[in-house]
């Protein structure tokens, strides 16, 4: 309550008072799932979770979005102008603008209004800070000009258009999806203009667990490379079997062709390539779980997803910095501390620097919290749960 009369105040003291004050949410989101799996055209498993961004709205007729967010300078952005421009790239007006020409090209209606937002979806955590900041956008407009018609899911997809023609960074739609949708979602992007979309209705907290977050706070500077070496060397193995990407190539397939593989594209793209296979059926078999009720086996299928990801995908950590290896603690401390007792701890997101997920019996999470942030500093460990509302109007 506190957090919602701060922001109405700012709101107020930024444009004054309003009869038609709207107040919005949209969470963040956490990767389950299919580590590497989306650009080849894989299945994913993500989630949203309890921190989000949160904006205080009205509409108005002066022909500009006008935006503030906490800790940042105000976007105003002229709706009659909305051509992408390469010099605002990764800015939050190209966002805006981005969302303005999405919902244009769909049909949906769209004119100015003036808001106030606020997050705890820290920005670097990886849970996806500007994808829930595109989301809300496509959420105000959906409210303030659509009744709120517009599945959540087509808002998604304008999102991902945003990011990717506006924004200037070509990202698959999970982010986008798993902050509109909310819960647990299962999305395969075989067909890659038509993902299948499907929620997956349960609950961590019902069953006693909560998710934990830990930023071992490695910079993603310079790491451009590593992270394009991913889909670059899984491609590369799917070119060889004549494939764009590498969905659609079998384990056995790979296997029978290693010695070609190895000679032509080396060994880590082997590996690589290995493991999305084997991760895109993991995906499955989580989902499944989940399905059933089936606890034990997904908190084993997200254990073997962690162990692929730091043998066989080799995310963890830069090859330039071998010193540097966050990840590889923090995910040793983790199994250690998970011995004995019930949980499953893997790389979070694109990896090389960042955070690590874990889910731990509830009475289990102060004790890896004080662990973890003895090492990694005060407030390096987040206790989340799985959040069942994805982009909403709250009243």
């Amino acid at each position: 309550k506190e957090r919602y009369a701060k922001a109405i105040d700012k709101f107020t003291e930024l444009f004054g008072d309003s009869e038609d004050v709207r107040i919005f949410s949209v969470p963040g989101r956490t990767e389950v799932s299919g580590n590497h799996t989306d650009h080849n055209r894989g299945r994913v498993l993500a989630a949203s979770i309890d921190l989000d961004i949160i904006a205080v709205a009205a509409a108005d007729d002066s022909g500009y979005i006008r935006v503030k967010s906490e800790g940042f300078d105000m976007d105003e952005v002229a709706i009659d102008v909305l051509e992408p421009d390469p010099a605002t790239y990764f800015t939050s007006g190209a966002i805006i603008k981005g969302m303005c020409k999405g919902f244009e090209n769909e049909g949906y209606k769209y004119t100015s209004f003036h808001a106030y937002t606020t997050s705890n979806v820290y920005k670097g955590s990886g849970l996806s800070s500007s994808a829930a900041f595109e989301v809300m956008i496509g959420n105000i407009f959906n409210h303030l000009y659509n009744g709120g018609r517009i599945d959540n899911k087509e808002i998604a997809k304008i999102s991902q258009y945003a990011e990717n023609a506006y924004f200037g960074k070509p990202s698959g739609l999970m982010d986008q999806m798993a902050c509109a949708v909310g819960g647990f979602v299962y999305i395969d992007f075989e067909k890659k203009d038509f993902p299948v979309v499907m929620p997956v209705n349960f609950s961590i907290s019902e069953r006693g667990y909560s998710l934990c977050i830990i930023n071992t706070g490695g910079s993603h500077a310079n790491l451009n490379d590593d992270y394009a070496s991913v889909p670059t060397e899984m491609r590369a193995v799917a070119a060889l079997f004549g494939k764009s990407e590498l969905r659609g190539v079998s384990e056995c397939e790979i296997i029978a062709s290693a010695d070609r593989i190895r000679r032509t594209v080396g060994d880590r793209a082997l590996l690589r390539a290995i493991h999305f296979v084997r991760e895109n059926d993991r995906v499955v078999q989580a989902r499944d779980a989940l399905l059933s009720g089936e606890l034990d086996s997904f908190l084993d299928t997200l254990s073997a997803s962690g162990r692929s990801s730091f043998m066989y995908l080799q995310n963890v950590y830069t090859n330039k910095k071998p010193d540097e290896q966050g990840l590889s603690l923090a995910l040793a401390l983790a199994d250690g501390y998970l011995s004995g007792k019930r949980g499953a701890c893997r790389v979070h997101g694109g990896g090389f620097a960042g955070t690590v997920q874990v889910f731990v019996k509830n009475e289990d999470a102060m004790g890896l919290k004080r662990l973890m942030d003895g090492v990694f500093g005060d407030g390096a460990t987040m206790i989340l749960s799985i959040r069942p509302v994805g982009a909403c109007k709250l009243f």
